[in-house]
């Protein structure tokens, strides 16, 4: 998995410079966008995901852990930007590593929206959880996802991130001409609902992310579980 972790960053860097760089280059392709940010979301969990057997069982746990983030998000549907699919997402990465922790993002945004709707935003919340993932396994053995403390820290970056991520759908399909004060309206106007959902991953991480991670852990090591990746 060492060899590996630079090959992620490297593309999950390239994603993030053509996702900040190509709003201001083409206002027009909003959709050809989305669908290239949908397929290249998948790159590193194919590339790291090619060389691995994948147990049965291990499939399982990701269904269901990926079942229970997107599942938890309907109740607080009402509630913008509050809910706990971002911890679970954040909890299963720092257990289970960052090819499991990317998969169950992916799937709890594609799963969750058959509840909410599916729309051109769909690969954007796949992106953007898949990443928040992705980023909390491979920090999953530093002292930021080992205490409580960091691991919030990292819940209300991220909960803002996740918001300023979904705001490029938005600026790229409705505002007509892009310019920076157009861009920076449009972000201000939404830091209430940012930062609802990093204070709202902090309230669950801070609460529930200890036990969840003792409970899965458990689970992982009873059943021999992503042994060579969590």
């Amino acid at each position: 998995m060492a060899r590996q972790k630079p090959i992620l960053i490297g593309i999950s860097v390239l994603i993030l410079v053509l996702l900040v760089g190509f709003p201001l280059l083409n206002t027009e392709h909003y959709l050809a966008l989305s669908l290239l940010i949908m397929a290249s979301s998948f790159f590193p969990f194919m590339i790291s995901f090619a060389k691995k057997k994948v147990l049965s069982r291990e499939l399982v746990v990701i269904a269901i852990l990926a079942a229970i983030a997107a599942v938890s998000r309907v109740p607080f549907a009402s509630i913008p930007s509050v809910q706990p699919t971002t911890f679970v997402i954040i909890i299963s990465a720092i257990v289970l590593g960052p090819q499991s922790g990317f998969v169950v993002g992916t799937l709890a945004a594609i799963v969750s929206n058959l509840f909410l709707g599916q729309g051109p935003w769909t690969p954007w919340q796949m992106y953007a959880w898949g990443m928040i993932g992705l980023t909390a396994g491979l920090l999953g053995k530093t002292w930021i996802m080992q205490t409580r403390l960091g691991r919030c820290l990292f819940g209300f970056i991220v909960g803002i991130a996740f918001g300023w991520i979904m705001n490029l759908w938005v600026v790229i399909s409705m505002i007509q001409e892009l310019n920076w004060p157009a861009i920076i309206t449009y972000y201000s106007t939404s830091l209430y609902f940012d930062l609802a959902h990093g204070i709202s991953n902090v309230f669950f991480l801070w609460i529930f992310g200890s036990s969840w991670i003792k409970i899965i852990q458990r689970f992982k090591v009873k059943y021999g579980l992503f042994g060579t990746e969590g």
